[in-house]
């Protein structure tokens, strides 16, 4: 079968796995281990698993191996690993790799639970983090040295939307041999080509555009074989930050519609955007699509986009915010009003 796939076919067939029942649907393999013929037999697998083996859930399952593969076609790399959640993704990336003594240069701009990872966890285990304004590239040329191991950002940061110019700041961190880790979810797999724009490692939380529709937590990060299977896999699989098989599921029905809804999204959002740029009672409108935006054209350059959300400030501070907040009422059964702390599901 030919691999020369087009996006929307790769996010509906790739990594496709069918048991002897020939079934049309993505199976679920609910089941936490698996049976061996003989002692010898689990022995050898315990030794060394081949492609399409499997010994215990926390290392690897059929159906999450499905939307590894999946993810790791779309994304471009040689490999996956699907974890519990967006935030394991993002510490098992960084700890597999750093030890006590290892610098890590990072953008400032960055979710509060990434913030607490490189500034607490990291810090606490002797790891020493420079922080650095994303977008000054001087800034990252300054903190870069021959002996940083790892570099880390958010391509588009949670929630002011700051961008990282990608491949500018991939050559600083090869130059000194330093790996690339990219948290691309705000971009998502649709409009970011980080790996051919130079990151070594990107990181997804799938709980946001790749599930799509608020159901559930997870994770992945995408590599090389030797990254994924070498370094992250033995950390994450006996740290207990795997991806369940049902989770897995849910993540490949998600990716069936990715490319239509988070085209839809971007849309949307330009609309919104320029709808909002002159609102009488906004003190500031931020969205990379916008012209007016400061990096404008390294979104249009880096993604072909300016993405799936606006930021937008009410004036009047936190009393004015929550009284808009409170206004607001999604249309359900009962009209509840709703909030929900994470972005991008199609419900939101």
């Amino acid at each position: 079968m030919t691999k020369d796939w087009k996006t929307r076919t790769q996010l509906v067939h790739e990594g496709s796995r069918r048991s002897q029942y020939g079934e049309m649907a993505e199976a679920i393999f609910l089941t936490q281990g698996f049976v061996y013929p003989t002692a010898e037999a689990a022995e050898a697998r315990f030794v060394k698993a081949s492609e399409d083996e499997f010994i215990y859930a926390r290392y690897g399952n059929p159906t999450t191996r499905m939307f590894e593969e999946r993810i790791a076609a779309l994304e471009g790399t040689e490999d996956a690993f699907a974890t519990a959640s967006g935030m394991a993704a993002v510490s098992g990336a960084l700890m597999s790799c750093l030890r006590a003594g290892d610098h890590v240069v990072s953008s400032r701009a960055l979710f509060g639970s990434c913030l607490y990872v490189l500034e607490d966890v990291l810090q606490k285990f002797g790891v020493r983090v420079t922080f650095v304004d994303g977008a000054d590239l001087d800034q990252w040329r300054k903190a870069v040295t021959p002996g940083t191991k790892a570099v880390f950002f958010e391509s588009m940061s949670n929630p002011t939307l700051e961008l990282v110019d990608i491949r500018s700041v991939s050559e600083i961190a090869h130059a000194v041999g330093a790996l690339v880790i990219c948290d691309n979810v705000f971009a998502t797999p649709i409009f970011s080509r980080a790996v051919e724009q130079g990151a070594d490692v990107v990181v997804y939380s799938t709980t946001k555009h790749i599930d799509g529709q608020g159901r559930a937590l997870g994770g992945v990060v995408c590599g090389t074989k030797e990254f994924i299977r070498k370094t992250l896999e033995p950390f994450m699989k006996h740290t207990g930050g795997s991806m369940s098989p049902f989770t897995a599921w849910i993540m490949l029905n998600g990716m069936a519609t990715l490319d239509l809804r988070c085209r839809a999204m971007a849309d949307t959002a330009l609309t919104l955007a320029r709808a909002l740029a002159d609102h009488p009672n906004l003190s500031r409108v931020i969205y990379p699509g916008l012209a007016s935006h400061p990096q404008h054209d390294l979104a249009l350059a880096q993604m072909g986009s300016g993405g799936t959300l606006v930021t937008f400030d009410v004036k009047g501070g936190k009393e004015a915010a929550f009284r808009f907040m409170n206004a607001l009422a999604t249309r359900t059964s009962d009209l509840h009003k709703r909030l929900r702390t994470s972005w991008a599901s199609r419900r939101a």
